[in-house]
């Protein structure tokens, strides 16, 4: 059993939707706030999203605000990121992350080195035009 899963990658066009659910396994007791992170090869893994444990607060990076949203669900322990208006240049691997707050820290939630417990495998997301 892995701590972190994600799913529902896959090839979309532009303009076109799609979400990702993360599920968390009974490994995780804690209350954690929950990123999603995403990765082109050679560079940084990039913070996407975040959304606390109650999901009353939630940041998102300026290159996916007004077209990314995360939600979760804690009854299931799932996390979602739902992508709306998909551009080539979303095409990455994205990972679900839970922090080791049940916050999302304002100026560090999108660091991936800063406070994440646990990562998933990530799933690819591949836009074309």
């Amino acid at each position: 059993q892995v701590p972190l899963a994600e799913s529902g990658g896959g090839l979309a066009q532009a303009g076109e939707s799609l979400s990702l659910s993360c599920t968390i396994s009974g490994l995780i007791s804690d209350d954690h706030a929950m990123s999603w992170f995403r990765q082109i090869p050679g560079k940084q893994r990039e913070g996407v999203t975040c959304i606390s444990w109650s999901g009353a607060t939630s940041y998102s990076a300026e290159s996916v605000q007004d077209r990314f949203t995360s939600s979760r669900d804690n009854d299931k322990n799932v996390a979602y990121l739902h992508m709306a208006q998909l551009k080539p240049e979303d095409t990455a691997m994205y990972f679900c992350a839970a922090a080791d707050s049940p916050y999302c820290s304002s100026d560090s939630w999108a660091r991936a080195g800063s406070g994440y417990k646990y990562w998933g495998q990530g799933t690819q997301v591949t836009v074309s035009a």
